[in-house]
């Protein structure tokens, strides 16, 4: 059973997610507040940290921030439903996806198991050059979830390692947005979601251009993305 940390502040909320969750399979620990947060994922491992954004002593963007100096561990931000710069900011620091306050435990259950999803291989398993593909620079061991760049491995969150492989499998192609995000985030792209976009920027960021300095993942306006195939 997929081990999960609950932090929110809400204590009321809490405690129906935490038995809908259980109920569902799964074993979830709760805290509410975000040094707590810190702490317990620092000395007890989980598959995944679902994480409020205003939380007291640290809010849930700090515990983020921090959390990814050391871990790539998946984290489902709640976000409140009226502000799209939360999501958006934790997305840039590195959260793997985020879900609207109220939000329906059923819609939350799903999103969860998605993230689990493209997060199951474990760390541990050797990168075997058998099942390696290499697209320019970029080398993939998807056995392993693991990705180099000119040797150098890269440090991705799991759906940053979805979106990226779904990419170069279809290097030289435009894909679309919404065929993008079934494919590697295991849903339909919302109204206004910044998700996709979010996660393409911050492998922009992690890769950098290709070495004859032209843009490594190309924005195909209306359509989709397109990683570029180096010629050079």
């Amino acid at each position: 059973m997929s081990r999960i940390l609950l932090a929110d502040d809400d204590l009321e909320l809490s405690e129906m997610l935490q038995e809908y969750l259980v109920g569902e399979g799964f074993v979830v620990d709760v805290v509410h507040d975000g040094d707590h947060a810190l702490r317990r994922m620092a000395s007890e491992t989980y598959d995944l940290l679902i994480l409020d954004i205003m939380m007291p002593l640290r809010n849930g963007l700090d515990v983020l921030r921090e959390l990814r100096k050391t871990s790539q561990v998946p984290v489902l931000m709640l976000t409140a439903r009226d502000s799209d710069v939360d999501s958006v900011v934790g997305l840039e620091l590195g959260a793997d996806d985020y879900i609207p306050k109220p939000c329906n435990p059923r819609v939350l259950v799903a999103r969860i198991r998605a993230v689990l999803r493209r997060a199951e291989a474990p760390d541990s398993i050797p990168a075997q050059e058998s099942d390696a593909f290499a697209v320019g620079d970029i080398r993939v061991y998807p056995g392993a979830h693991r990705v180099e760049q000119g040797g150098i491995r890269l440090e991705l969150t799991s759906t940053e390692y979805s979106v990226l492989v779904c990419l170069l499998r279809h290097a030289g192609q435009v894909m679309g947005k919404d065929p993008l995000s079934q494919e590697a985030l295991g849903r339909r792209l919302e109204r206004f979601d910044r998700s996709l976009d979010m996660h393409i920027s911050n492998l922009r960021r992690k890769l950098g251009p290709l070495p004859g300095s032209e843009e490594r993942i190309q924005t195909i306006r209306g359509v989709g993305y397109l990683y570029t195939l180096d010629t050079q």
